[in-house]
C-alpha cells in the first residue's frame, strides 16, 4: 500500500492564488497557455491546449512543450508546502514520451510529491491526453532559501 508522504504544512492561501490566477501572467507558461486547475496537499494539475503553433511538422505536439509542461508542474506543486520567499529550482527530471499528442487536444499534467524535505523534493508527473497516458516524468527540485539583500 502506498501511503502519502509526510509533507510540510499546506498553505491554502497559496493554493487559492494559484487557482484564481490559473493562467500565468508572463514567460513560457503564459505563451504555452498553462492553466492550474487543481491544487491539493502534495498534488497539482496543470492543463493546456495542444495549439497548432506548438506542433511539429508531423502534426504532433513537440516533446519540448511536454517537457516545459512537466517542468512547470514539477516546481509549482511544491510552493503551497514552502515558506514565503523560498523558491523551487529544478535540478533534474526525466520524461518518457509515451504517445503522440495531436492539435486541438487538451493535455493534462498531474504532479504528485513523492518526498519532500526542507531542502529538496522529488515529484512524479503523469501526462495524459484524451484519457490516454502520453508522458511520465519524475524530477527533483532544490528548495532555495530567500537571499538577503546585498549591502553595498
Amino acid at each position: 500500500m502506498n501511503l502519502p508522504p509526510r509533507l510540510p504544512p499546506f498553505d491554502q492561501e497559496v493554493a487559492r492564488r494559484f487557482l484564481e490566477s490559473a493562467v500565468p501572467s508572463s514567460g513560457l507558461p503564459q505563451y504555452l497557455g498553462l492553466r492550474t486547475t487543481l491544487v491539493e496537499p502534495g498534488r497539482l494539475r496543470v492543463e493546456m491546449a495542444a495549439d497548432a503553433k506548438l506542433l511539429t511538422r508531423f502534426g504532433n505536439l513537440h516533446g519540448g512543450v511536454l517537457a516545459a509542461l512537466c517542468d512547470h508542474a514539477l516546481g509549482l506543486v511544491c510552493y503551497p508546502h514552502m515558506q514565503a520567499g523560498q523558491w523551487a529550482a529544478t535540478t533534474e527530471f526525466k520524461l518518457n514520451l509515451l504517445a503522440p499528442v495531436s492539435s486541438g487536444n487538451k493535455v493534462i499534467a498531474e504532479a504528485r510529491i513523492v518526498a519532500m524535505t526542507r531542502s529538496t523534493a522529488v515529484v512524479r508527473i503523469d501526462v495524459e491526453n484524451h484519457g490516454r497516458t502520453c508522458g511520465a516524468a519524475q524530477g527533483t527540485v532544490l528548495i532555495m532559501q530567500p537571499q538577503p539583500p546585498e549591502v553595498p
